[in-house]
């Protein structure tokens, strides 16, 4: 499917919620973790989109409880997991928002995921590339066009 390109500075501030169209999956560990049509994105100014991926599509055992949590203006309380395979255990590459803010409300029961930490993880049939520097969680697929947060000289937007 070719889509138009989206500048992420078109992305609202504050961010918003929509769902996702195309068909999500995710490998670990050499296997398919996770494969839904039933995904959100949320777009916010400057960052490319962060995929939120319902629990229930997820392989059994896929997801373990993490230390911590953290707090976002926009979405509320986020609580970390660990991403399980059949012989590696990725620390704290999830997270959820267990009891969203209204405006967030249909992502309670979903997981975004950082991308790096996994062997792969496709929109559509595109392989997206994890948001630069580490610290955010977007995946940045060709129709994305930048620059986004976190490449480098980013760290005071």
């Amino acid at each position: 499917m070719t889509r138009p390109t989206e500048s992420v500075w078109d992305y609202p501030r504050p961010p918003r919620l929509e769902p996702v169209a195309e068909r999500i999956r995710v490998v670990f560990d050499g296997v398919a973790i996770l494969d839904t049509q039933a995904a959100f994105r949320v777009l916010e100014t400057s960052h490319p989109p962060t995929y939120y991926l319902p629990r229930a599509d997820f392989s059994p055992g896929a997801l373990a409880p993490a230390a911590g949590s953290s707090v976002c203006e926009w979405k509320g309380r986020a609580v970390y997991l660990d991403i399980v395979g059949p012989t590696r255990r990725a620390a704290r590459a999830a997270w959820s928002y267990p009891d969203p803010t209204p405006a967030f409300a249909a992502i309670a029961g979903h997981v975004a995921i950082y991308a790096a930490a996994m062997d792969a993880c496709f929109v559509g049939d595109e392989q997206a590339r994890p948001q630069p520097g580490g610290f955010y969680g977007g995946w940045v697929t060709s129709w994305i066009a930048g620059p986004v947060k976190g490449e480098p000289g980013t760290e005071g937007w």
